[in-house]
């Protein structure tokens, strides 16, 4: 098996139920043909760096996963056929992935988000912080 990492864009529109269907549909693809998924990540909705297809948003999804080359034909080309998707990417990442590498990428990618996790807290705080300080030095002078 060789492993991946597939990002793709879906239509703003579609609904949480259609996002959940395409995303389901992708993931039994690889499972069915002995592929593992080591993590997929829903991004949300963010807005587009340029307008795709008409649209000025998409709905990220990212994927990372070990499967044989042959999953990777079938998953772009029904992507390829879907009108709901706006863009796809796919990387390969290494030529040759064992079970024992899949797990250590699935903690290192824990350890990833959990880090980014302790980030966004403390920026939160901070932000909070800093917005307490303008307020009181606002609240004097008034």
């Amino acid at each position: 098996m060789r492993h991946y990492e597939t990002t793709y864009i879906l239509r703003p529109n579609l609904g949480e139920e259609q996002f959940t269907e395409i995303i389901e549909r992708t993931s039994n693809i690889i499972t069915n043909d002995g592929g593992v998924i080591i993590s997929l990540s829903r991004w949300g909705m963010k807005r587009l760096a340029y307008e795709i297809k008409k649209e000025v948003q998409g709905y990220y999804v990212y994927l990372n996963y070990a499967a044989p080359g042959k999953t990777i034909e079938e998953i772009e080309r029904i992507f390829r056929i879907d009108d709901r998707l706006l863009r796809f990417l796919t990387i390969k990442l290494s030529d040759a992935i064992d079970d024992q590498a899949i797990e250590q990428e699935r903690k290192r990618l824990e350890e990833e988000n959990e880090k980014a996790e302790e980030e966004n807290k403390e920026a939160a705080e901070e932000e909070a912080e800093s917005s307490d300080d303008t307020e009181e030095q606002e609240s004097p002078g008034q």
